[in-house]
């Protein structure tokens, strides 16, 4: 197995960890809508939902009345999109996909839209330039991404001294979060471009320790991280302090948090 089917098998198997379906549907189920809305979603145009997960901008998309194609390198959370999408009458096509290598033909799709999904692709420079291949010209490419400013930007931060090393040439998921970082990555192929910084309300934890007992629990990078200092009880109570002090720094009140994110909209030239 070459390197990169080796970092590609890892990143597979860190997404089937735990329940990310929970998360996107428990915590940031209004993203998905939000992207859908600003990328001007019609009936009849062909959508990509690249990094889809379990669907959360790409069922959106189906509601709207466009044809919906879900890509997502974990099968397992297609699995549970798809089942989603079955119980509202919804027919979306299901692919598995490898972000920074999609099999589509060039110039295929009318809307070509990421929820916080191909941030975390190791290679930035790949993933972008695979969103505007395959996206037609006057189409367009919608992005969400956590900001590296903000709550999940910070705790990735948090977590960075007691994960494993990352691939050579990888660069931090928030980074997609920066608009000069998106703009270096797309350069002079898109147009029309709109950025905006915003928040999503998380009023789902009572409390610090309860978001990160959840986080332990159901968000797959989170998991790794944990599995990878499993043997060090020191660091794992380091860890555990870390989040617990991350999600009280951002506590309004009664658990509820604000978490930014970017939301990126363009016109592929």
């Amino acid at each position: 197995m070459g390197e990169d089917a080796v970092i590609k098998t890892k990143h597979r198997a860190m997404w089937a960890m735990g329940n990310y379906a929970a998360v996107a549907s428990d915590l940031i189920a209004p993203l998905g809508q939000d992207l859908v809305a600003a990328c001007g979603v019609r009936e009849g145009q062909q959508v990509l939902d690249v990094a889809a997960g379990s669907g959360n901008a790409a069922i959106a998309a189906a509601q709207a009345g466009a044809q919906v194609t879900a890509s997502d390198l974990t099968p397992e959370l297609l699995d549970v999109g798809e089942k989603l999408a079955q119980e509202q009458g919804l027919k979306l096509e299901w692919r598995v996909e490898d972000a920074e290598a999609l099999s589509f033909t060039d110039s295929s799709f009318d809307v070509v839209m990421s929820c916080v999904g191909v941030m975390f692709a190791p290679f930035h420079q790949r993933g972008a330039d695979e969103l505007v291949r395959v996206t037609k010209s006057g189409g367009t490419i919608g992005l969400i991404n956590w900001t590296p400013q903000g709550f999940i930007g910070q705790m990735f931060a948090a977590m960075k001294p007691f994960a494993a090393p990352p691939p050579p040439g990888a660069q931090p998921p928030p980074l997609w979060g920066d608009p000069d970082h998106v703009a270096s990555l797309f350069g002079d192929r898109v147009a029309n471009v709109k950025a905006q910084v915003k928040t999503v309300r998380i009023g789902h934890f009572s409390n610090a320790e309860m978001f990160r007992d959840y986080f332990k629990q159901n968000y797959g990078p989170t998991i790794a991280v944990y599995r990878n200092i499993a043997g060090d009880p020191g660091k794992t109570q380091e860890l555990d302090e870390a989040l617990a002090d991350l999600g009280r720094r951002h506590d309004l009140g009664g658990g509820a948090m604000d978490w930014e994110y970017l939301r990126y909209c363009a016109t592929k030239q």
